[in-house]
C-alpha cells in the first residue's frame, strides 16, 4: 500500500519539475540538447517576434479580403449559400493540407505560411460580417435609404456601426485561431515559436512545454485584447439594449393563467 503510495506522488512530482523546467527555459538561456547552440531566454524573442509578424500579416490581410466582401453581400442580400460554404470548408480543409498544396505552388517560406493562415482566418469573419450586415434591422436601411443615402453611405453609417460588434467576433475568432496556428511555420521554413515544439531533438521536453506555454499564454493575450476591442466598437445604445434584454430573460417569471371555476 505504502509502495502505492508513493508511486503514485511520481507523476505529479514529475509534472511540476517538467513545468519548472520549461518556465526556465522561457527566461534563462541554455545549451542545446545536441549541444554548441544557445536556446531558450531572449534567444525565444526573435521566434516570437516572427510569430506575431506572421499572424498580424495574415489576420491583416484576411480582414482586407474578407470584410468588404462580407460588407458587399450582406448589402445586397445575396451570396448565403457562399458565407456558409465558404465557412463549412474553412472548418472541413485542415491547415496541413493548405500547407501542403501551397509548398507544391509557391514554395516554402513566409509567403506559403501567410496564404495557408489567411485562408483559414477568413471563414470566421466573412461569415460574421455578412450576418452582422442582414440582422440590421431593414427598417433602419429603409429610413436611411428614404433620406437619399447612397449604397454606399447606408453601409458606411449605418449597417457597419450596428454589424461592428459581430464583425470583430470574426475577428477575435480568427486571430486566436491564427496564432494558435502559426505554430507549423517551422515546416516550411518561418521560424516561429513552433520552432521548439517540432524540434525536440533540439530544444528538449523542456523546450516543447516552454513554447507551448509561450504560444497559449499569446492565444490568451489575443482573446483578451480582441475582447475589449469588440466590447470599445460596439454603440452604447447596443450595450444597453442588450443589458436590458439580459435582464429581462434574467428576471421574467411566467404568469399563471386565472381558470374560472364557474
Amino acid at each position: 500500500m505504502d509502495t502505492g503510495g508513493a508511486n503514485g506522488m511520481i507523476g505529479p512530482l514529475a509534472l511540476l519539475s517538467q513545468f519548472n523546467d520549461a518556465i526556465n527555459f522561457i527566461f534563462h538561456s541554455r545549451d542545446s540538447v545536441t549541444g554548441g547552440v544557445r536556446i531558450g531566454g531572449s534567444h525565444l524573442l526573435p521566434m516570437l517576434a516572427r510569430h506575431v509578424e506572421l499572424s498580424a500579416v495574415s489576420l491583416g490581410v484576411a480582414c482586407a479580403l474578407a470584410i468588404p466582401l462580407g460588407l458587399w453581400l450582406g448589402h445586397l442580400g445575396r451570396g448565403q449559400l457562399v458565407a456558409v460554404s465558404v465557412s463549412n470548408v474553412g472548418r472541413a480543409v485542415p491547415s496541413f493540407a493548405l500547407l501542403a498544396f501551397f509548398v507544391a505552388y509557391l514554395g516554402t517560406g513566409f509567403t506559403n505560411a501567410s496564404f495557408a493562415l489567411i485562408l483559414l482566418a477568413i471563414p470566421p469573419i466573412l461569415t460574421n460580417t455578412y450576418v452582422g450586415v442582414r440582422q440590421v434591422d431593414r427598417e433602419i436601411v429603409d429610413a436611411a435609404r428614404g433620406q437619399g443615402m447612397t449604397g454606399w453611405e447606408i453601409v458606411r453609417s449605418a449597417e457597419l456601426p450596428i454589424a461592428l460588434p459581430l464583425i470583430f467576433g470574426g475577428v477575435r475568432t480568427s486571430a486566436v485561431n491564427v496564432v494558435a496556428t502559426a505554430t507549423i511555420g517551422p515546416l516550411i521554413g518561418v521560424v516561429t515559436l513552433g520552432d521548439p515544439i517540432i524540434n525536440s531533438s533540439v530544444y528538449g521536453s523542456a523546450g516543447q512545454l516552454g513554447a507551448s506555454i509561450m504560444v497559449a499564454v499569446l492565444a490568451l493575450l489575443t482573446e483578451v485584447i480582441f475582447a475589449a476591442l469588440q466590447r470599445a466598437v460596439t454603440p452604447k445604445g447596443l450595450r444597453l439594449a442588450a443589458g436590458a434584454s439580459t435582464s429581462r430573460r434574467r428576471f421574467w417569471t411566467p404568469k399563471r393563467r386565472a381558470y374560472s371555476t364557474s
